[in-house]
């Protein structure tokens, strides 16, 4: 098991959260840190680019662990993955957008 399967094990099992659910905390707080740390505004594509190259990263990732486990990739979860991780940001990029929300 790589050190990144250890690691959302571990997470997983402190705090009793589902996979899916550590995905979208895990991309709200990328996507947050992100635009906190370059002063980017959440209406710029940047910080939402930044949660998907981190989401395209961790199911390659996932994606060679299972092949070097000889475990079946499964290209249907690794979807549902990326999927549920973008929800939430590709949201709040949208409402910083288009609406007054995220503004002062």
């Amino acid at each position: 098991m790589s050190w990144l399967q250890a690691t959302k094990f571990w997470i997983g099992t402190h705090t009793h959260l589902a996979k899916d659910a550590l995905h979208i905390y895990v991309a709200l707080a990328v996507m947050f840190a992100s635009a906190l740390a370059f002063k980017w505004k959440l209406s710029s594509w940047k910080p939402w680019a930044v949660v998907l190259a981190a989401a395209l990263a961790g199911e390659a990732w996932d994606i060679l662990d299972r092949l070097i486990g000889g475990i079946r990739v499964r290209p249907g979860g690794h979807l549902h993955d990326v999927w549920n991780t973008m929800f939430w940001p590709s949201a709040i990029l949208l409402l910083a957008r288009y609406t007054k929300l995220f503004q002062r």
